[in-house]
This record gives C-alpha cells, sequence and structure tokens, in this order.
C-alpha cells in the first residue's frame, strides 16, 4: 500500500486521511473544458494543480487513473458557432484539438480518459431515466427537472438553503424555482439527440454525473475542480448522482482557488479579463506558469498581475542557476570534511540537502502544500548559490553538493520544474523575454561582441559605454575569465538575486 495522505474535504470543510475505495488505486475525475474558445490562465491554474497532483500520487506509488471531461455541447458553444455560420460540433472540435496543443505546451500529461458530453448520450438519458423513476425529476414540456425537495441532503457540499435558491435555467414547467435541468427540449437549428422525453439535449450538471459514473463507477475516491464550481454545478452533481445511484458519489472533493484579476474579481470569458495560455507561452517558459501556481496552497486565491509571471520566472531562474552551478562542483572527498573546511555555508547546503526529500514529503502529504515544498526548495537554491561564491567551492563541493542535485532531480519527477537541460532553459528565456520586449537577438550577440573588443584594446570607456547600452535594452553582461556572457534582466526578480 502506498505512503498515505491528508487531503481537505469540501464536503466535511477539515482535513481528512484519505482512504481508497481500492486498496493502492485512486479514481479521479476533474471538471474538463466548455469548449466554445481557447482555455486562459485562470483555466491552467486546475490544470496544473491536478496534473501535478497525479504526477505525485503515481511518484509515491498509486495507481491513478484521471479522468477529465469535454463539455462539447452547451449554449456558449451553439450561440459561439452561429456567430461564426460553422456547426456547434465543428467549433468544438477545433477548440479541443487547441486545448491539446496548449497541454502539452505546457507540459502536462493527458488524462487518461478525455470523455465527450456527445459521445455519452446514451448514458446519460439512462441515467436520467433511473433517476425519474426514483421519484427525484420529472418530465413537462420536452424538459426533465432535478426536483430538488426531493433530495434531502441538498445543499450539503456548497451550504446553500434550498428555500433561497433559484437556478438559471428558463421557468418554463418547474415546480420550484430552484428545480434545475437535466434534459432540455430542442430548438429549432440546435444539436438534438433522441430520448424518451423527445429530441434535446442534456443539461449542463447531468453530463459530469453520467461520465464520472461510467468511467470510475457509482462512488468516485476524489472529484476535483474550480472553486467557481462548488455551487451550482457540483452541488447538483451530488444530488443527480446519489439520486441515481442511490451511494454516496464521491468521497474527498478538492476544490483549486481561483485566479484574481483587481479587486479580487476572478478572471472569465465573461468578464473580458481573460490571458489566453498560448499568448503566455509565446513569452515566457511553460515551467513559469507551473511554478507560479504551485508557489501558494491550491486552495488558496492566486491575484494575476503584469508582474506575476516576471517574479515567477525570476525564481524559476534562480533555481536553474542553482542546478547548474552544482552541476560543475568536482571533488572526491566526503561531504563532511569539504563543509568542515568551507564554513557555515558548505554545512547549510549539506544539511538543507539533505533533508529536502522528507520535507518534500511531509509537505504534498498534509494537503499538497506545494507551497511548502518550493519554499524549502528555494532556501536550498539559495544556499547553493552562496556556495557557489567560495573560490574552492568549484574543485571541491561535488560531494557536498550531491543531495542538492539529487533533490533538484526530485522536483522534476514529483512537480514537473526543472525538467530542462540549463543552457536550453536559458536560451528558451533569451529568445522569450528579447521577442516580448521587441529586442533583437541579433543585435544584443552585436553589442557584447563589440564590447568584448573593447575590452580586449582596453578601450574601458568605449566598453563601459555599450555596457549602458545593453543595460538600457534590459541586458546584464556578466565579465568571467571565458569571456563575456550575458541575459535578460528579469526587472525585480534580478534586483531579488
Amino acid at each position: 500500500m502506498p505512503p498515505g495522505f491528508r487531503l481537505h474535504n469540501t464536503r466535511s470543510r477539515k482535513l481528512e486521511e484519505f482512504t481508497p475505495l481500492q486498496p493502492g488505486k485512486i479514481g479521479l475525475y476533474v471538471c474538463g473544458m466548455t469548449v466554445y474558445d481557447r482555455a486562459h490562465v485562470g483555466h491552467a491554474r486546475a490544470m496544473v494543480v491536478f496534473d501535478t497532483f497525479v504526477r505525485y500520487l503515481r511518484h509515491r506509488g498509486w495507481e491513478v487513473t484521471f479522468v477529465r471531461n469535454f463539455t462539447d455541447v452547451d449554449d456558449k458553444i451553439i450561440r459561439k458557432a452561429a456567430e461564426e455560420g460553422i456547426e456547434a460540433s465543428a467549433l468544438a472540435e477545433r477548440e479541443i484539438q487547441a486545448f491539446h496543443r496548449d497541454v502539452d505546451a505546457m507540459g502536462l500529461a493527458r488524462p487518461d480518459i478525455e470523455p465527450r458530453v456527445t459521445t455519452s448520450i446514451d448514458q446519460i438519458v439512462a441515467l436520467i431515466a433511473t433517476i425519474i423513476e426514483r421519484g427525484h425529476a420529472y418530465a413537462a414540456d420536452g424538459n426533465v427537472w432535478f426536483d430538488v425537495k426531493s433530495f434531502e441532503s441538498y445543499g450539503q457540499l456548497s451550504g446553500q438553503k434550498v428555500d433561497e435558491l433559484r437556478s438559471a435555467d428558463p421557468d418554463a414547467g418547474k415546480r420550484e424555482s430552484a428545480d434545475f435541468a437535466l434534459w432540455k427540449a430542442a430548438k429549432p437549428g440546435e444539436p438534438a439527440w433522441d430520448s424518451p422525453w423527445g429530441q434535446g439535449r442534456p443539461g449542463w450538471h447531468i453530463e459530469c454525473s453520467a461520465m464520472a459514473g461510467t468511467e470510475l463507477g457509482a462512488t468516485i475516491d476524489i472529484h476535483g475542480g474550480g472553486l467557481d464550481l462548488v455551487f451550482p454545478h457540483h452541488e447538483n452533481e451530488v444530488a443527480q448522482s446519489e439520486a441515481g445511484h442511490g451511494c454516496r458519489y464521491v468521497n474527498y472533493w478538492m476544490h483549486n482557488g481561483l485566479l484574481t484579476m483587481a479587486a479580487g474579481v476572478k478572471m472569465g470569458k465573461s468578464l473580458g479579463n481573460v490571458v489566453n495560455i498560448e499568448d503566455v507561452l509565446k513569452t515566457f517558459p511553460a515551467e513559469t506558469l507551473r511554478l507560479y501556481y504551485l508557489q501558494n496552497h491550491y486552495r488558496s486565491p492566486l491575484p494575476w498581475n503584469d508582474e506575476a509571471l516576471p517574479e515567477a520566472l525570476g525564481m524559476l531562474s534562480r533555481l536553474y542557476e542553482a542546478r547548474d552551478i552544482a552541476e560543475t562542483m568536482r571533488g572526491e572527498e566526503t561531504p563532511e570534511k569539504i563543509a568542515e573546511a568551507l564554513g557555515a555555508d558548505a554545512i547549510k547546503v549539506l544539511q538543507l540537502g539533505r533533508a529536502f526529500e522528507e520535507q518534500l514529503y511531509t509537505a504534498l502529504d498534509e494537503d499538497f502544500n506545494t507551497s511548502k515544498a518550493l519554499a524549502n526548495l528555494l532556501s536550498l537554491a539559495r544556499a547553493v548559490n552562496r556556495l557557489g561564491s567560495h573560490k574552492k567551492a568549484k574543485r571541491r563541493a561535488g560531494p557536498l553538493v550531491a543531495p542538492a542535485l539529487a533533490a533538484f532531480e526530485l522536483v522534476g519527477r514529483t512537480m514537473g520544474l526543472m525538467t530542462t537541460p540549463t543552457q536550453d532553459f536559458l536560451e528558451e528565456v533569451k529568445d522569450k523575454r528579447l521577442a516580448s520586449m521587441g529586442v533583437s537577438r541579433a543585435e544584443v550577440e552585436r553589442l557584447v561582441a563589440d564590447r568584448e573588443a573593447q575590452r580586449e584594446a582596453k578601450a574601458w570607456a568605449e566598453a563601459d559605454k555599450i555596457r549602458d547600452e545593453l543595460l538600457a535594452m534590459s541586458i546584464i553582461v556578466m565579465d568571467g575569465p571565458q569571456g563575456s556572457r550575458w541575459k535578460v534582466r528579469l526587472e525585480a526578480a534580478d534586483a531579488q538575486a
């Protein structure tokens, strides 16, 4: 049996020891995209959180079945397709392919199963029929409504009170304002399927109940999604699933906090404040986004502003620099002997490196606290960077930094960070940041070469003039025995380095 862990269960509102339905196995369902437009960085938070969660669970020995759906028929899809003059199915397919490109570009593993609403109609119709048979839903004018008052525990997940609710669905044929649609009667020109209640299409909530039940069973281990889905979507999932199957739907609910803009407003296409994943990845390495999300606890709100990714890139660069420094160190003495010779900075590197694995597991096993794990990682990186300034470290400290290198490798396997060769990462940073600033790489390299020539000619004033010109372009030049190197200044990030 793999090691245990604890999760904050949204339903109980407390930390709980995880107990699987089957020993060593975990069924995880995460609500996916409604594919009417490109995915944005708000969506990407959930994508990264659950990708990393699955990555970590598998590292620890759990057998995980990860399911994430596509909503490929919906009011928004139908409306957008009509605006573009194409079929709703064509729009959905186009956006699913775009979503997969974003997932791949971010370095995320695709889920094991990606069901779609349009290929799950038979299961949806069968579940609705069972819910009606059990007295929890009723048909009216071609629609099918879930009878909220028939389900006594409605509201337990979100804390909502039935008497104060009104669903967003049109009122036609409903007995109570809080009742919600399981099946919507067909409208002219819209996609529709046959059912016992006439032609129509599924309501939004029923689809996940049917797909999760089909792929993982009537009861599933963990259900994830953004905090904004707790009500009404997940509350309604609980009601219709438990009404249809007669058993608990989900044992552990796991919700990530939202990406927020100014004044705490969430990011959303309907609000017109979105930043698409595709656009971000043109100017930042993909791991920048991953670190940005994982630096905060997954349940916390996460503010988005113009400094968010530059600051995350600064942190990520310091991690890569620390690994690069550690990889260049050599030596054959025992770590303890080297630490004693090099002093307090060396001792700290050895202690932090040796402690890291246990610290990582402790943090991630306690409600998946990636923030704490990254804080420990950054402390280790800072210690390695300080050690690198010691003259004797490069030729003696190799055995001393071996635990730190093992820690960096462990972070790659468990959290998906530092997975790129250092030089490849540094080159990607240069290319993407220069492109974002509108600066020509060829021009930068010409100036660096000109400055080097001036230095060789001992024309110091001219060399300094070129350095200032480069600095005005946000290019930092670093001189060393092997010549001059350069990097792009990451604004506040470099000031903190």
